[in-house]
C-alpha cells in the first residue's frame, strides 16, 4: 500500500505577522504549488529525490531534511515502544530552495504527515506539529511555526505556543486572491534574518501590535477592506526588500493596478499580491512574470488560500 503525501506552498509572516502568522496557498489552475512525498514497504529505508527542483538539494540523501523526518519519527515511535518496520520514501520537490514559499516545511510536513498515516496514526496532530516546528528548526536555526503550521493544517494560522496550544486557525477572507511571484533567485532564511536590526523602537512596536490586532479583528468581522489595510510590514520589508531586484516597482505596480496588498512571503524573493477580482489578479501576475522573475526558475501563480493543508491518499 502505497501513502501518497503532499503539503501545500505557505505564506510566512503574511507580511504583518513576523513569525507569527502563516498562509497555505494553493494555485486556482489546480497545478501543485507544494511538495509531495511518496512511502511505500521495503525491507530497509531509502530516499529517492525526484521533481523540478530535485537538483537543488544535497546528493548525499542522507543529508536531507526527509531523512532526518525518517529518523526523528523513528526515534518516537522507538521512545513508545512500537516496533515498526522500514519504508522507502520518495520526494517530489516541486518548490524551490530559499524562495519564500515554505519548501523546507511543505517537505517536512509531507514527509511527517505521511509517515504517521503509514504507521497507523501513532501520533496526535498536536504531536505532529510539535515535531514538524522542532525539524524547520534544524534548517532554520531557531523553531518557528508560520510555514509548518499553515502548511500542515491549511487556511490562515496565527501562533499562539501557549502550553499546549501552539496555533489557532483564523477566519479568512474567501474571495481574496493570493498572486505569488517567485523571481527564482534565492534567499537564505539566515541571511534575511541577518539583515534585520537587533532591536525596534517603541513607535515601531506600537505600529505592528496595533496592525496585528486589528487585522485579527477584521477577518472575525469578515471586513475584508480593513483587514487589508493593515498588511503593511513594518518590521522586515523596509529591510529585506534590498534583497530583492524590482521589488519596489512591483509594489508600485500592483498597488496601481488594484491589489489590497504587496509585499514578500517570507524571507523573499517571492512577493505576493491580495486582490478582490480575478481580473485584477491576472494583470498583475502577468505583468510580474515579465518583469519580477529573474530567470528560468521563476513562475508566477493566481492563489486562493489553501483550506485543507496537507493530505494523505492510499493506493494498493
Amino acid at each position: 500500500m502505497k501513502h501518497i503525501a503532499y503539503a501545500p506552498a505557505s505564506i510566512g509572516n503574511v507580511c504583518l505577522g513576523f513569525d507569527i502568522l502563516g498562509a497555505a496557498i494553493a494555485p486556482i489552475d489546480g497545478s501543485p504549488l507544494g511538495d509531495t512525498v511518496t512511502l511505500e514497504e521495503a525491507q530497509a529505508f531509502s530516499l529517492s529525490v525526484v521533481g523540478r527542483f530535485a537538483h537543488k538539494l544535497p546528493a548525499n540523501t542522507s543529508n536531507n531534511i526527509v531523512t532526518h523526518c525518517y529518523n526523528a519519527f523513528h526515534h518516537k515511535l522507538k521512545a513508545r515502544n512500537i516496533n515498526a518496520p522500514a519504508c522507502k520514501m520518495t520526494l517530489n520537490k516541486h518548490l524551490p530552495i530559499g524562495s519564500g514559499l515554505g519548501s523546507s516545511a511543505s517537505s517536512i510536513v509531507a514527509a511527517l504527515d505521511g509517515l504517521n498515516s503509514f504507521y497507523g496514526l501513532p501520533f496526535s496532530e498536536d504531536e505532529m506539529l510539535l515535531l514538524m516546528g522542532e525539524l524547520e528548526g534544524q534548517i532554520s536555526g531557531s523553531i518557528h511555526y508560520d510555514n509548518v503550521a499553515p502548511c500542515y493544517l491549511g487556511g490562515m494560522t496565527l501562533m499562539v505556543e501557549n502550553g499546549e496550544q501552539i496555533t489557532t486557525q483564523l477566519p479568512v477572507i474567501e474571495d481574496w486572491y493570493w498572486v505569488s511571484c517567485y523571481s527564482g533567485i534565492s534567499v537564505s532564511t539566515s541571511a534575511a534574518r541577518e539583515i534585520l536590526p537587533k532591536e525596534v523602537s517603541v513607535q515601531t512596536a506600537l505600529q505592528f501590535g496595533k496592525q496585528l490586532a486589528v487585522f485579527v479583528d477584521a477577518l472575525h468581522q469578515k471586513n475584508g477592506k480593513l483587514a487589508a489595510s493593515m498588511m503593511q510590514d513594518v518590521i522586515a520589508e523596509p529591510y529585506r526588500k534590498s534583497l530583492l531586484p524590482k521589488f519596489d516597482e512591483s509594489r508600485e505596480f500592483a498597488l496601481d493596478n488594484g491589489a489590497l496588498a504587496f509585499s514578500i512571503s517570507g524571507s523573499g524573493p517571492t512577493v505576493f499580491a491580495v486582490c478582490e477580482s480575478l481580473e485584477e489578479a491576472n494583470k498583475i501576475s502577468d505583468w510580474l512574470a515579465h518583469n519580477y522573475i529573474q530567470n528560468e526558475d521563476g513562475f508566477s501563480h493566481v492563489c486562493k488560500l489553501d483550506l485543507q493543508g496537507s493530505s494523505v491518499v492510499k493506493e494498493a
